[in-house]
């Protein structure tokens, strides 16, 4: 029953958390560097924008995998390819 339950979300269209995930880092990421910014805190900005560059970058990765491959496999399939 549980292994069907966690194939149906892995299958299904809704909800992709891998790039959920990186949403939530690049929001913390933008977060912080809003803080550093308004403190005048020159590392805490740097630590910030860094967070905000690299999940960014994840982020667009881990969308680009889970859910536009798989969705273009899917296209594939029905093309006959």
């Amino acid at each position: 029953m549980i292994r069907t339950a966690l194939a149906t979300i892995h299958e299904s269209e809704e909800g992709h958390v891998a790039p959920g995930v990186a949403s939530l880092i690049v929001g913390a990421g933008a977060i912080i560097l809003a803080i550093g910014a308004a403190s005048d805190r020159g590392p805490l900005t740097i630590i910030g924008g860094i967070v905000l560059a690299v999940a960014f970058v994840g982020y667009e990765i881990a969308h680009h995998r889970s859910v536009d491959a798989d969705l273009y496999s899917r296209v594939d399939k029905l093309d006959g390819k």
